[in-house]
């Protein structure tokens, strides 16, 4: 194209006009091409579950009923967790004052195939003078206190049609039936215990509670989930200090933002855990595979002597897991095997459950049955 214009600075601008006119048009032909994203990082799934609710008012104290300050201080925790963490969804059993059975809790969770189940409850005792604190895992009670709080958690069945069928013949009335759980040994174990210690911890040193700590305990609602899951107990209604304290807008606020900060500093374990693993070259040295032991004992300082009863255990293997001393026995390459083992030492340590281990750590147990398929 030539410019008949003699000037030569006009006939510059007019072929650099042409020329951004044509690329113009060029670019707005052309499709447009995006990089692809970097794949986003997995969603965490944690179900809460408030506990009773409807025609099942829970724990009574002087002036409350236990399904409306779960129902609060459930509402309130996934609040924290939506607007403060990403990467989260929260799915509640219950969002309102209805009536849940048991089994559907679990199923919701399990369905939604969650990576944490919280139930969330209030005590109540006899004894007017008990106050505190508590989280339960699923597992065999190992006092009468526990046992007491299992049968006042599972009672709730009874308020749904044909429980003995649904629930395998359990009677929460007696005692004999948790021997029912002694037969299921709980995959989640070390995870439940272990996300068990960080609310007990937050409990404790953020919002001053009175620790009665981390217990086991045959719990139904937690019996039949597919994943880590507790049961916390927020304080005892029968008290009048707590129930005043559970009752305000403050204390439930406290004990909402204590679930969700422990809830919070175990995902973020969990994740580097994870992140650390992947990021790891396999190696062909014998401590690279995977293993299963018994578990038998677990403490918060080193035990330089192990009590008698562990000499007939065979080798004891100390492991470190955070801030606990754990204490293993056996080196199987298959579940079953460390199971069969697991079941001769329960005169001697009715409390011994399936761990994995890779490279002298504790890996979660259904990851390794998984990637062992054994």
């Amino acid at each position: 194209m030539r410019c008949k214009n003699k000037n030569y600075k006009h006939c510059t601008i007019f072929r650099m006009a042409s020329f951004a006119a044509l690329v113009s048009s060029l670019l707005i032909s052309m499709p447009l091409y995006s990089f692809p994203d970097d794949p986003p990082p997995r969603e965490w799934i944690v179900v809460l579950d408030a506990g009773h609710g409807g025609k099942d008012p829970g724990a009574r104290g002087s002036r409350s009923r236990e399904k409306d300050i779960t129902l609060a201080i459930a509402l309130q925790t996934g609040k924290y967790i939506n607007e403060l963490l990403d990467g989260v969804k929260v799915i509640y059993t219950r969002d309102k004052d209805e009536f849940v059975e048991l089994y559907k809790r679990a199923e919701i969770a399990n369905k939604a195939e969650a990576d944490l189940f919280i139930s969330i409850h209030c005590n109540g005792f006899r004894d007017k003078r008990i106050i505190g604190s508590e989280t339960f895992v699923m597992g065999l009670h190992k006092d009468k206190g526990n046992l007491e709080v299992a049968m006042k958690e599972n009672s709730v069945i009874t308020l749904e049609e044909d429980y003995t069928t649904r629930y395998q013949g359990y009677d929460p009335n007696s005692s004999e039936s948790f021997i029912i759980f002694s037969l299921m040994q709980n995959i989640y174990l070390e995870q439940s215990l272990y996300f068990a210690n960080f609310i007990q911890d937050q409990f404790r040193d953020r919002v001053g509670r009175i620790d009665r700590g981390v217990k086991q305990a045959g719990l139904i609602v937690l019996w039949q989930t597919t994943m880590p899951s507790v049961l916390v107990e927020a304080g005892f209604l029968t008290n009048s200090r707590e129930e005043r304290f559970l009752m305000s807008e403050k204390g439930q606020d406290y004990i909402a933002s204590a679930i969700f900060r422990a809830f919070r500093d175990y995902k973020k374990s969990i994740d580097q855990k994870s992140d650390f693993s992947t990021s790891m070259e396999d190696n062909a040295d014998d401590d690279d595979n995977i293993w299963y032991m018994v578990q038998l004992a677990t403490s918060s300082s080193k035990i330089e002597n192990l009590p008698a009863k562990f000499s007939d255990c065979g080798d004891i293997t100390e492991l470190v897991s955070g801030k606990y001393y754990k204490y293993a026995t056996g080196k199987f390459k298959t579940y079953d095997d460390a199971a069969d083992r697991r079941t001769e030492l329960n005169d001697k340590f009715p409390d011994a459950f399936v761990i994995a281990v890779k490279n002298n750590k504790i890996m979660p147990l259904q990851e390794a049955i998984e990637q062992t398929g054994k």
